[in-house]
């Protein structure tokens, strides 16, 4: 048994600029005997239309007066290379290892912060192949920063244990100096990782005529903001309203930066990195779709011990990733008398059975949320599956916020400040604040501002978001 096509959901909106059959409350015929009755109360069928909540529940608002944001996010702070290799052979006492990941992508310190390799002579390493054939711990006798090489000696007297030219990993773990002898050569730097981004402007727009203002159709309504009552013609405006914020949401997820040859450059117009675009980019992507297995997990823990190792996180899902959890942990979960769930589910036999989870503990605390963003089908829960000719690529299923906040370096304010891992900035200044601007211009609605017989409402913002330590944050999608 499956769902028909038809009738479906209606994706339009609801707003019109024009008159059309679908607008009207009541229709009178003067040659019908019968007067229809009418329902004054406009009928919710779809509910809380709204999309927006995601920013409302992990991210806080506040000012910026540049139109740049710049912010520094700090690099490792211990040294390891995983790509080098060593010219010694297998048994050498000594050997000279060449680093090749100078650039390294987790920001590691740097000497004298002019580049190079961040390895002082004196210090102490643990050289292990990447093969698995074995490792060696021992001493820096001499560096050569613009060669990226450094000679080692050994401690153990059998020497080197892999072969030459073997791929190999560098950790430093210490230093031994000599009696007598002067101290480090040397100092390192920090390498930390600088971040920016751009706020974008957002407008709308809503426009009725004077003479459509003095025909009055009421309208009992209950929008999603909570208001209740009756409205005529800023039905359309309030719903006006309302989708400007749901884009001023849904602008931050989806933004992108704009490319340097493209089209919308040649326009003149630069974009911005959304939160889904940030993650993509330096942050964590599991590509499977979502974890369905507790062994799923276990990767993500993994590879967060190698990241923040944030203790809290929330998983925004859609439906069937946040089913696939809730099945996951059910099986996990101990099955009592007549297939009734006990101790986690906390339910009875008198008792409806609770099927969902909101939360649980490997490693980490996670907490579960359904995002009302990737199943409305007006928003991604609407988008199809096939992209780019593969089959699901590139459809985000979820994602998981870290909890908490994170200390930046911020350069406005010339100093350290916490900042939550999500939080948007919005122009202002002493003159001007640009967080949510409304105005009404025309000369209907009490506006006497120009000779256009209409009312004419104006919505702007001047907004970026910022994704703080995207290295923290995890997207679930499909598509490598």
């Amino acid at each position: 048994m499956s769902l028909l096509n038809s009738p479906t959901y209606q994706l339009q909106p609801s707003a019109q600029q024009v008159a059309l059959p679908t607008n009207y409350i009541t229709d009178f015929n003067f040659l019908n005997q019968y007067l229809p009755d009418t329902f004054e109360k406009e009928f919710e069928r779809y509910g809380n239309r709204s999309i927006a909540s995601f920013m409302r529940m992990t991210s806080a608002e506040m000012p910026s007066s540049s139109d740049k944001i710049i912010w520094t996010e700090q690099g490792r702070l211990h040294i390891k290379y995983v790509n080098c290799t060593s010219d010694g052979s297998a048994t050498d006492p000594t050997a000279t290892i060449t680093v090749g990941d100078v650039l390294d992508p987790s920001s590691q310190p740097l000497l004298g912060g002019a580049g190079g390799i961040g390895i002082r002579v004196g210090q102490t390493v643990v050289i292990t192949a990447n093969n698995g054939t074995g490792a060696n711990k021992g001493i820096v006798t001499a560096v050569d920063t613009s060669a990226a090489t450094f000679d080692v000696a050994y401690y153990e007297a059998g020497g080197q244990v892999f072969a030459s030219a073997v791929a190999c990993t560098v950790q430093i773990y210490g230093s031994e100096f000599k009696k007598g002898t002067t101290g480090m050569v040397g100092s390192l730097e920090a390498n930390d990782e600088f971040f920016e981004t751009s706020p974008i402007i957002m407008k709308d727009h809503y426009e009725v005529s004077a003479s459509d203002m003095a025909q009055v159709g009421w309208v009992e309504v209950t929008t999603e903001n909570g208001a209740n009552g009756f409205l005529w013609y800023l039905k359309s405006e309030h719903e006006t309203r309302l989708r400007f914020e749901d884009y001023m949401e849904s602008a931050m997820l989806e933004a992108v930066p704009a490319e340097a040859t493209s089209g919308a450059v040649a326009a003149g117009y630069k974009g911005m990195e959304g939160v889904f675009y940030s993650v993509n980019e330096g942050g964590n992507v599991f590509g499977g779709g979502y974890p369905t297995v507790l062994s799923d997990f276990d990767l993500l823990v993994d590879r967060m011990d190698k990241q923040g190792a944030i203790e809290e996180n929330v998983l925004f899902l859609n439906r069937n990733a946040s089913f696939a959890i809730d099945d996951m942990l059910a099986t996990l979960n101990g099955v009592g008398v007549g297939g009734t769930s006990y101790g986690l589910f906390d339910n009875s036999e008198q008792m409806a059975l609770n099927l969902c989870f909101t939360g649980f503990r490997r490693g980490y605390d996670f907490y579960k949320s359904d995002w009302k963003y990737l199943n409305d089908p007006t928003a991604r829960g609407g988008l199809p599956v096939s992209w780019s000719g593969s089959t699901t690529a590139n459809t985000i299923t979820g994602m998981m916020v870290p909890g908490g906040a994170t200390t930046v370096y911020d350069q406005v304010l010339g100093k350290n400040a916490k900042r939550p891992f999500l939080h948007v900035r919005y122009r202002a200044s002493e003159a001007e604040n640009r967080r949510y601007k409304t105005w009404i211009t025309g000369s209907a609605g009490g506006a006497q501002t120009s000779d256009l017989d209409a009312m004419e409402v104006n919505f702007l913002t001047e907004r970026a978001v910022c994704t703080l330590g995207r290295n923290n944050f995890f997207i679930f999608r499909y598509g490598s």
